[in-house]
C-alpha cells in the first residue's frame, strides 16, 4: 500500500467516525429530550468497506432503527466515546501517512 493510499484509508475511516458522532448526538440530543421515562428509537450508523484504487475505504451508509430499543444516555455516551477514539486512531493513522509521504518526496530530493 502506498503512502496514497494509506491517506485515503485513514481520511475515509474519520469522514465514517464523524458521521457516527452525527449519528450519537442525535440519540444524545433524543434521549435528553424524551427525559427518564420517556420513549425514542435508538439510530445505529451503518458503514461498509469498499476497495477503491487498492486503498480500501470505510463509507457510511446510513443509519437505521434498532427494533425494540429507545434511546438510552449511558448507551450513547459510550457510543461517542467510542466513535471519539475511532476517529483519533485514523488521524494517528492519516499522520503517520504524511509523514511517510513526506519522507518519501525528501528521499526523492537527496537522490
Amino acid at each position: 500500500m502506498d503512502s496514497l493510499a494509506l491517506l485515503r484509508t485513514a481520511a475515509s475511516g474519520m469522514d465514517a467516525q464523524r458521521a457516527a458522532l452525527d449519528i450519537e448526538g442525535r440519540n444524545d440530543a433524543a434521549a435528553e429530550a424524551a427525559g427518564p421515562n420517556g420513549s425514542y428509537a435508538r439510530l445505529i450508523p451503518t458503514f461498509a468497506v469498499r476497495n477503491d484504487d487498492g486503498a480500501a475505504r470505510v463509507v457510511y451508509t446510513g443509519a437505521h432503527t434498532e427494533r425494540g430499543t429507545n434511546v438510552d444516555i449511558l448507551t450513547e455516551m459510550i457510543a461517542v466515546m467510542n466513535a471519539s477514539r475511532a476517529y483519533e486512531s485514523d488521524a494517528s493513522i492519516f499522520d503517520v501517512g504524511k509523514t511517510l509521504a513526506e519522507k518519501t518526496i525528501e528521499m526523492g530530493r537527496l537522490s
